[in-house]
């Protein structure tokens, strides 16, 4: 189950923008648990169960380890195995009704207009490359799409004369979500002057193709974007995940309901999507202490 391993770090790599020592803690916990996956002779993930979950939470108890250290560890499985369910590995969470000691979580990275401006600004338009670039983060903002949906959005998916594209999230569940102008026109321009130069097989069915002519990996967008951050002079931390957060929390400082975002965002419970409630008060309150004349 190694492998498996480096599938969910490179996720959490690509989606969350894991810094490399927060990756390396994962890596550690996980190597942990297939250890003593390992030792229980389990080698099939259809085989774990509640039983060894639970076990494994006690044997971690049993080493004497601190309960926020605990906490972290069964936190590093249960997003393991709802890594594993999202990407049609599995079928069933085996943590699902575990319950861990609650930690303070940190609100999400959100970035600013200005910087989500300087960003889409830096590729170059009149290269091939840099006109898919520019189309793919002006459509990644627009939309608040994961980057799994972006790469994986079809020429029949997108329709530039209504306005929306239709994305296949988690579950394969379907949803409608606006295009704005911005993302109209460049992804407009990208199919009339460079996707035709990119197509190496014309069965291809994804809007967005390589230099090779095939279908993006997470890897290979985290790459791209990291590049736009470093000319950009952006913080390297920034995921395609905090675009994602960004769009978020930006519709909602403007008046946008929590239903609608929830939808946009493909949530199947509203109360993950009542996170950016919290961002956008957390918001106004640094914005007030800074501006107004009396906030200290």
């Amino acid at each position: 189950m190694d492998h498996l391993v480096e599938l969910y770090l490179n996720y959490l790599t690509v989606e969350k923008g894991l810094a490399q020592n927060s990756l390396e803690s994962y890596r550690r916990d996980l190597t942990k648990y297939l250890k003593f996956l390992e030792t229980s002779r389990i080698t099939d993930l259809t085989r774990i169960t509640k039983r060894e979950i639970w076990n494994y939470k006690v044997q971690l108890k049993a080493q004497g380890l601190a309960p926020t250290s605990i906490a972290r560890m069964m936190g590093t499985v249960k997003g393991f195995h709802r890594f594993l369910i999202s990407e049609g590995l599995t079928q069933e969470d085996p943590t699902l009704y575990l319950e861990f000691p609650k930690t303070e979580s940190k609100l999400p990275q959100v970035m600013s207009l200005e910087e989500v401006d300087r960003l889409i600004a830096v590729p170059d338009v009149s290269t091939i490359t840099g006109l898919r670039d520019k189309a793919m983060l002006e459509v990644l903002y627009a939309t608040g799409v994961r980057v799994s949906e972006l790469i994986s959005l079809t020429l029949q998916q997108v329709n530039l004369e209504m306005g929306y594209i239709i994305c296949v999230g988690k579950g394969s569940k379907e949803r409608l979500i606006p295009l704005g102008s911005e993302a109209i026109l460049f992804v407009r321009q990208y199919l009339e002057h460079a996707r035709g130069k990119l197509v190496k097989n014309p069965s291809v069915p994804y809007l967005f193709l390589t230099r090779f002519g095939d279908k993006f990996t997470r890897q290979g967008f985290w790459k791209i974007l990291k590049k736009y951050l470093r000319k950009a002079r952006l913080n390297p931390a920034i995921s395609p995940h905090t675009l994602r957060h960004s769009f978020a929390t930006h519709l909602l400082e403007r008046g946008a309901d929590l239903r609608s975002l929830q939808m946009m965002l493909g949530h199947s419970d509203i109360s993950t999507t009542q996170i950016y409630t919290h961002i956008a008060r957390h918001r106004l309150r640094e914005i007030y202490n800074r501006y107004h004349p009396r906030a200290n």
